[in-house]
């Protein structure tokens, strides 16, 4: 199999490190300045017009974060070294083709994890695997020109950005496998699952107005409404104290303080990390006994891969938000 790669002119997609702020856990420098942030609307958006897709023949062009990819037959020994994509390529019947995945690739069971890297990619260590395509995450966007060099082809694709890039990734991985039919009906599953559970929601929450909080880690990192993690958050209607924190050197994930969380006063608290016993311990923080979400025991752990990637299972995460969303609507 062949590969060729045509580049753009500069390099759009450059990876940037997140940039940590406020990590003295001091109170954001903008929080005072700050106004109340605009209530979200209960419901999923239009969707965009999606670009044709192929009819599972090859050879096959497609645009990745780099440039223009094109393979001349389908692959039959992958390596996946995103978890986001390894769960995609599952799902869409594209297991077989897969020949090994990155060391944070441990769903589904049949994957097979490696230890390999998908932050630091070792162009030794992928090369044992005698690959035919490596896709890469856009964090190691910089291993695809020495894959390159040594003639294996890569597929460099970004965070999705929203709930259009998780039905556009799938149905791209379903183009470069083969697997159109199989990838174009996953997307539209996880999209009409995704859908009801929001409508659903949404008839349960009616006007009420529910502010929440999304803690990363023990640090008070958070999410705001640009990230994708928001994003499916920002489907429910629910308005993010996180915003109003934001900065232009966060890149979507601020620190906030516990004086800050404490006073905007969040209905709903979600916590991507830890156990049983991180959600009873912020009951015992400073001033947390005052918070709205933990006097209603609205205090709720997310499943921490769910709760960060956007490969079909976005789906569970949908449902753990509109679980605890109805449970405080209907309080």
């Amino acid at each position: 199999m062949r590969i060729a790669r045509q580049l753009p002119v500069a390099l759009l997609g450059a990876t940037l490190a997140l940039t940590a702020c406020g990590t003295d856990g001091s109170e954001p420098e903008n929080a005072e300045e700050t106004t109340e942030t605009a209530s979200a609307e209960c419901g999923v958006p239009e969707p965009a017009d999606r670009a044709e897709i192929g009819d599972g023949t090859f050879p096959v062009t497609v645009e990745d974060t780099v440039g223009e990819v094109t393979l001349e037959e389908a692959p039959e020994r992958v390596v996946s070294l995103s978890p986001s994509t390894t769960e995609s390529l599952f799902a869409i019947d594209a297991g077989d083709q897969v020949e090994a995945v990155d060391e944070y690739s441990y769903y589904p069971e049949e994957a097979p994890t490696t230890d390999l890297s998908g932050y630091t990619p070792s162009v030794e260590a992928i090369s044992e695997y005698d690959p035919d395509l490596v896709i890469l995450p856009e964090s190691a966007i910089d291993s695809a020109e020495q894959l390159d060099a040594v003639d294996i082809p890569t597929l460099v694709l970004g965070d999705a950005a929203d709930l259009e890039g998780v039905y556009a990734q799938i149905r791209l991985l379903g183009e470069v496998t083969g697997k159109t039919e199989e990838a174009d009906s996953e997307a539209d599953r996880v999209e009409t699952e995704f859908n009801a559970v929001v409508e659903e929601t949404c008839g349960a929450l009616g006007d009420t107005e529910l502010t929440f909080y999304h803690e990363l880690d023990e640090t008070l990192f958070s999410v705001t409404s640009t990230t994708f993690v928001g994003q499916v958050y920002d489907a429910f209607g629910l308005v993010n104290i996180a915003d109003q924190a934001d900065d232009s050197e966060s890149g979507g994930y601020p620190q906030l303080s516990t004086e800050f969380v404490v006073e905007e006063n969040p209905d709903l608290i979600f916590l991507s990390y830890g156990d049983e016993s991180t959600v009873e311990g912020t009951a015992e923080r400073p001033a947390f006994d005052t918070v709205t979400a933990v006097q209603d025991d609205a205090v709720h752990l997310l499943d921490e891969d769910t709760s960060s990637r956007w490969g079909p299972r976005v789906v569970d995460f949908a449902e753990a938000v509109g679980e605890a969303v109805q449970q405080s609507a209907g309080e």
